[in-house]
């Protein structure tokens, strides 16, 4: 099946299934009507959405001979061996916890056997209202540079230290969009249209923290005009490493340095992400508890796994989100589940059936109270989700898909008016 780009799936889920299917008779473009005087005359019928189609065998066995259906047949079947057990008793979690850590470590590939390396290295401050800009570099791995900009409220000092959230941005949005900043080289703003909403590391800054924004990794000033981001990524797979082991990495190496800053508060340091961004967040926060302290995972809650089945092996996205051997051991919400009980913020809802196996993780524990859940406006109530608790068949279009979760793909954004005032409660801001 042909590979759908992260943003033209987003930009298509949020169709109706008419309008889709309008878009694909179109070329995708959208007409409003315009009255005239031209008799009228019956509107063409517009073509349901059809459903994906699916693999099927006939033989008796019960086996396939394309190889797309043998895999896609493991898929449904797979049980991962790490996955969350909402029947464990609190006394296993720890256990459970260690052993997801350890699994987790192990399938992101850091690289091994790193030599002492020089510490980041600033580059520049600049004056802001409120604020003073700092880029920095940072140097994780031999041969490997990462910008990154710092955002410093006026009045933080080693006397005076300040909570810190390190920021990472969607897809390929910039670090200089997370800080409200103009972009590299054109001089132009993102032409995102979320632009004023994404800019995170600032709207953190304004309310008082110490923000950090970090780039993905082949994207802005870490791309290369010789190969892109899916290219990238698989060179990294042939050579043992993955793209989201890289992202990880590299932020990691920040984070252990910004806890070490005396204008710091090194017990107060979160990570915030959105989008693509998102998945580092999350794993920062369960590989480096001691550092993290409060998670804001700004996208919706989904199973890959159960993703990957619904769309008939056709998940969204390319090789930039493969870790080979994931989905043998566990799913992106077990990940979710083993934070507990770190704080964890939801902020655009998702399917009822993964944020309530993350929820029974906090209740295990005792920490229901850690782990908050917003849903978009269009889902807001239980009423306005008729598919909470129910399971999904397989073969959906796009949109049917994310009625079942709960998505409205047109509010994809960075969600400040829930993220920031909830993690300034948490760090008593």
């Amino acid at each position: 099946m042909k590979e759908i780009k992260r943003r033209a799936f987003l930009g298509v889920l949020g169709m109706s299934a008419a309008e889709a299917a309008v878009a694909r008779v179109s070329g995708g473009e959208q007409t409003t009507p315009v009255a005239t005087d031209a008799p009228k005359t019956e509107a063409p019928k517009t073509e349901a959405p059809k459903k994906r189609p699916g693999f099927e065998t006939d033989r008796e066995d019960g086996r396939y001979v394309h190889t797309a259906g043998l895999l896609q047949a493991q898929l449904r079947n797979l049980r991962p061996k790490l996955a969350f057990d909402p029947d464990m008793k609190a006394s296993a979690f720890p256990a459970w916890q260690k052993a997801v850590r350890e699994k987790l470590s192990e399938l992101l590939c850091f690289p091994e056997d790193v030599p002492p390396q020089p510490g980041p290295k600033k580059l520049w401050t600049r004056k802001r209202d409120g604020y003073r800009l700092e880029k920095w570099e940072a140097y994780p791995e031999p041969f490997c540079v990462v910008p990154f900009l710092m955002l410093i409220p006026d009045g933080v000092s080693p006397q005076s230290a300040a909570p810190a959230v390190m920021c990472f941005p969607g897809s390929t949005s910039s670090k200089e969009s997370l800080a409200g900043e103009v972009e590299l080289d054109t001089g132009k703003v993102s032409t995102w249209h979320h632009f004023a909403t994404n800019k995170q590391a600032l709207l953190y800054t304004q309310k008082g923290f110490i923000s950090v924004a970090v780039e993905n990794p082949a994207t802005n000033e870490l791309a290369s005009p010789l190969r892109d981001r899916g290219g990238m990524s698989n060179c990294a797979l042939w050579m043992g490493r993955n793209y989201l082991g890289i992202s990880v990495f590299q932020k990691a190496c920040i984070l252990k340095w910004l806890a070490t800053l005396p204008f710091v508060d090194a017990s107060r340091i979160a990570t915030s992400g959105h989008s693509l961004g998102s998945n580092p967040a999350d794993i920062l926060g369960l590989l480096y508890p001691d550092l993290v302290k409060a998670v804001v995972h700004n996208d919706f809650v989904c199973d890959w796994h159960e993703r990957a089945v619904v769309h008939n092996f056709n998940p969204p996205g390319g090789s930039h989100h493969t870790v080979p051997g994931l989905f043998r051991w566990f799913d992106h919400t077990d990940l979710e589940a083993a934070l507990a009980p770190c704080p964890l913020l939801f902020t655009e809802g998702g399917r009822y059936a993964a944020i309530e196996r993350i929820r029974e993780a906090y209740q295990l524990l005792g920490a229901a109270d850690k782990m908050k859940v917003f849903h978009y406006a269009k889902y807001a109530t239980p009423d306005k989700r008729p598919f909470d608790g129910k399971e999904i068949p397989e073969g959906l279009t796009d949109a049917e898909y994310f009625g079942y979760a709960n998505v409205d793909p047109s509010k994809h954004r960075f969600r400040g008016e829930r993220a920031v005032p909830w993690l300034a409660e948490v760090f008593g801001v």
